[in-house]
């Protein structure tokens, strides 16, 4: 199954979000690294899953990547639950922060994972119609 995704993660992406297939994973996550620390994570929506009555998608999928750390994170939402990644237990010491165009959204200490943990995770969404990847550990952030 060769699912398509909206793609938020860039400002020209503003107006009209971008089309992925999972053929895109390793571009997006590679442009996500070599972009600048305000552009370090991308939002994506299947678009194989309903809309909301609103017209909103029924769910949100956050993919965010830390260059330096060779690390990311990983946020899934829908009517389940509110859900991150869950890493090593030592983490940083302290929230860690990514950025969707310069809009941070607060991770908990502890929540990032591998790059390639991060890229299976992300080719798993695109490949199960939308669905949580199970080939990470999840946690419900304490907020």
């Amino acid at each position: 199954m060769h699912e398509q995704v909206e793609a938020y993660y860039r400002q020209e992406h503003a107006a009209e979000r971008v089309k992925l297939t999972v053929d895109d994973v390793d571009s997006l996550i590679d442009t996500l690294l070599s972009g600048s620390d305000a552009e370090n994570m991308a939002e994506l929506h299947s678009l194989g899953r309903p809309l909301l009555a609103s017209g909103f998608p029924d769910h949100e999928f956050l993919v965010g990547v830390d260059k330096k750390r060779s690390a990311g994170v990983l946020s899934f939402m829908d009517e389940g639950g509110n859900f991150v990644s869950r890493g090593r237990p030592e983490g940083r010491g302290d929230v860690v922060f990514y950025f969707v165009v310069d809009n941070g959204t607060e991770f908990p200490d502890g929540s990032e994972i591998p790059i390639g943990l991060v890229r299976q995770a992300t080719k798993e969404f695109f490949t199960s119609g939308g669905l949580r990847p199970k080939c990470v550990e999840w946690q419900e952030p304490d907020r």
